[in-house]
């Protein structure tokens, strides 16, 4: 059983790792569009961001693969996949970029600006290292949901796990407690190394806070 699902199981790896470069690369452009000293930017932050949060990741998903070859866009499975995904939860990232930016004290920016440093300066030196050691638990809890998302690019004829799961469940019948039931284990199993990690940065970043 472990054998005919391998091959979609390193198709959900590889759209899980390329998924989330796309992802924490969408939440940080998003992340700082929202705290843009520029109207026109924060604006069109929170409508990307509000737009991709309030729709479904299946519907978001069938319109990349279904949707966009009308407008002359078409991709293929795998990259309409990435695209979908990254992008949806980007959006959700973007909001762990935005949250610890603003939870570093005012008196950082104060201080940054009484050393007569540039708005970029203060983002790149001061700002943003402090921030990212904050945004690297969120981003592992949604390493985490991005990978269980994935089981949903089987409905646009991706095979992954999913797909190919459900292709011996239909084989027979039979195959159905044993076909799932492994399709837990082996989600399971690729899953914990994140787990693992999420858990690990959530305590050292709370170690960090409490020696502060």
């Amino acid at each position: 059983m472990f054998s005919k699902l391998l091959p979609g199981a390193l198709v959900t790896i590889e759209i899980l790792a390329a998924s989330a470069v796309l992802a924490f690369a969408v939440a940080l452009i998003a992340g700082l569009g929202r705290v843009s000293k520029f109207a026109f930017i924060r604006k069109v932050s929170a409508f990307y961001v509000e737009l991709f949060r309030g729709t479904s990741l299946l519907v978001q998903l069938f319109w990349v693969f279904f949707a966009l070859p009308a407008f002359g866009i078409q991709f293929t499975p795998f990259l309409a996949s990435v695209v979908a995904l990254g992008l949806n939860y980007g959006a959700y990232g973007s909001e762990v970029v935005r949250g610890a930016i603003l939870a570093i004290p005012k008196g950082q920016t104060e201080a940054s600006i009484a050393l007569n440093m540039t708005h970029f300066q203060r983002m790149r030196l001061v700002i943003l290292p402090q921030a990212f050691r904050m945004m690297l638990p969120g981003f592992g809890n949604i390493s985490i949901e991005l990978l269980k998302g994935t089981s949903l690019v089987s409905l646009i004829t991706l095979t992954d796990l999913t797909y190919k799961g459900l292709i011996l469940q239909n084989a027979n019948i039979s195959y159905t407690m044993p076909v799932f039931t492994t399709l837990l284990i082996v989600y399971f199993i690729i899953a914990l190394p994140l787990i693992i990690t999420a858990k690990k940065l959530e305590k050292r970043y709370a170690k960090g806070v409490a020696n502060a």
